[in-house]
């Protein structure tokens, strides 16, 4: 036999004997002997990779990358694990909007006056959000350059961990035969593909409604290669420069939560640093460590590393409005399950439950306290909103979301501090195409309605103008109320607009990234996360950004 043949035999038998090894060594969660809290950590360390965030795609990322190389990763919050608000899904609302120092959910107010959050857990937004699970659809994956076979098998490597089918009780199945009965045809049963009508999807929460974050694909990770410290926080990136050379990322300091500095350097040449802080952290660090655009960072006192005006531009979020329906009977309680795909661009969902519809609309009075609106405007959105929940604690919302977006608007540092969150502009509905999205999606909602196969859950005397006069009279928002909000649809979009979370951007490939996303102009530094997304794919990108992590990790330990 050639020595091609031994050659290939013995890279094969090297891919079985890892295999196994992964498999043998792997660890269940919550019981990871890798998770450390960063004071544990020593003044230096040294990696192959050092992943910037154990979020959505970070921990998939990080997991892969075990299997063959020494990986670390720096979570700045702590462990979804033996939190009842993260694990449970009656606790969902109750989760986002905790709002104390250490919570998972970090709360802000983009300058365009709506309520959002970013995560701040191990998991990332996979420990926070309605749980539910839909891949992209085959053009995005087309249009992105992915190896479809590859990504196939990725999304696939999720689904054996965290997905599940959910169990489509009274509410969902109401909203999926309005929907059907609205016209969002034809029906594709349970899929987890991107299918035009409508669908079931998977969900993450199992059948005791209990959540399964991106944490638990760590399961997958080799133990011996693994370090995740937690409640470390990086405040830069540290590059190497050699004259006409690029910078070259060496390494990141990080502090702890008593606020003592670590330094993570790369091994080698061959080491890599990864950031994966979420469309809001990536771009801020890439900033806060000299990558941007030269004049603000200046204005920040921070010196330029490289002049990269793209950093932190086209950030987008994906704008939800929503109706409350108050039911006559009792409605399970129930996250996003159902999905209508529409071919106009807008995907209606819904949620049901006393808990879901009470805390929707409840704001913390500190946020409100900040509100754009008059007091008389706010009081009148409360006496509205009591009168609601004296009158039933059953019912829940249908919403849509319009897909892309086509607007988009940018993110700015407000301090140096990277615990701070920076200003975040996303311009909803700036283009008359979002608009005209959400239009269509309010008017397929009102059919719903309206269906026979709702009838059961509206009170027949409360009519539908009445759920959109209550809707934007509702402290949902900081931004103005117009007189025509209650009779245009166009107004009401603009006026009621609410994030459902799904921002994106910032580091977008081609121009802050390479297609294999590492830092243009700079070597050593690659990003993987949803800051690199021009869409956000889908009807719900978690599916995508668990897939990416897994995806760019066997990319990367194929070049290794």
């Amino acid at each position: 036999m050639g020595l091609r043949w031994w050659r290939n035999f013995g890279a094969i038998l090297a891919g079985v004997l890892l295999f196994f090894h992964g498999f043998c060594y792997s660890e269940k969660a919550p019981n990871y002997s890798f998770l450390q809290d960063a004071k544990q950590a020593p003044p230096n360390l040294y990696y192959d990779y050092i992943i910037i965030g154990g979020g959505t795609s970070g921990c998939a990322l990080a997991a892969t990358l075990s299997q063959n190389a020494t990986v670390l990763v720096l979570e700045r919050g702590g462990s979804p694990y033996g939190n009842p608000k993260i694990r449970n899904l009656d606790s969902f609302f109750a989760n986002i909007l905790d709002n104390s120092p250490l919570s998972p959910s970090q709360s802000f107010i983009s300058e365009d006056g709506v309520f959002n959050t970013r995560a701040r857990v191990l998991g990332g937004g996979s420990a926070l959000n309605a749980g539910f699970y839909s891949r992209a659809s085959a053009g995005e994956v087309k249009s992105s350059g992915w190896d479809e076979r590859l990504v196939k098998e990725s999304y696939e490597w999720v689904e054996k961990k965290v997905v599940f089918k959910p169990p489509m009780l009274q509410w969902q199945s109401a909203v999926r035969d309005g929907l059907l009965e609205a016209g969002v045809l034809p029906y594709n049963g349970f899929s987890y593909e991107h299918l035009y009508g409508t669908k079931v999807g998977g969900t993450i929460f199992d059948h005791q409604d209990h959540r399964h974050t991106a944490a638990d694909l760590l399961e997958y990770a080799n133990p011996k290669n693994i370090v995740v410290l937690l409640h470390a926080t990086v405040e830069k990136i540290e590059f190497r420069l050699h004259g006409e050379s690029k910078p070259i990322a060496s390494g990141v300091i990080f502090r702890d939560e008593v606020g003592v500095r670590h330094n993570a350097y790369r091994r080698d040449s061959k080491s890599e640093i990864i950031l994966s802080a979420g469309a809001i952290g990536s771009p801020q660090l890439l900033m806060l460590s000299g990558i941007g655009p030269e004049s603000h960072l200046k204005a920040h006192g921070i010196p330029v590393i490289l002049e990269q005006p793209m950093v932190g531009q086209g950030m987008a979020d994906n704008p939800m409005n929503a109706l409350p329906i108050p039911s006559p009977r009792p409605v399970e309680n129930s996250l996003i399950q159902v999905v209508g795909i529409t071919t106009f661009g807008s995907y209606i969902e819904a949620a049901s439950g006393s808990d879901i519809i009470r805390s929707w609309f409840h704001r913390p009075p500190e946020q409100l306290s900040n509100a754009s609106t008059n007091p008389k405007g706010t009081e009148k959105a409360h006496k509205a909103m009591n009168t609601m929940m004296k009158a039933t604690v059953r019912g829940g919302i249908i919403l849509e979301k319009i897909k892309g977006p086509i607007s988009t608007g940018h993110l700015k540092l407000r301090t140096t501090n990277p615990e701070d969150n920076p200003y975040v502009t996303f311009n909803y509905f700036e283009e008359p195409e979002d608009l005209q999205r959400c239009v269509e999606g309010m008017r397929t909602i009102i059919k719903v309605i309206n269906s026979k196969a709702f009838s059961k859950f509206r009170f027949p005397h409360i009519r539908v103008q009445l759920l959109i006069d209550m809707m934007v009279y509702s402290p949902v928002n900081l931004r103005p109320r117009h007189v025509g909000a209650s009779i245009f649809l166009e107004q009401f979009c603009i006026d009621t607009v609410m994030t459902i979370w799904h921002y994106h951007g910032g580091c977008h490939v081609g121009r802050v990234v390479e297609p294999d996303y590492k830092v243009i102009g700079v070597d050593g530094l690659r990003i993987i996360d949803g800051s690199t997304f021009n869409h956000s794919p889908g009807t719900n990108p978690q599916a995508t950004v668990m897939m990416l992590g897994r995806y760019m990790g066997e990319k990367i330990l194929g070049e290794r």
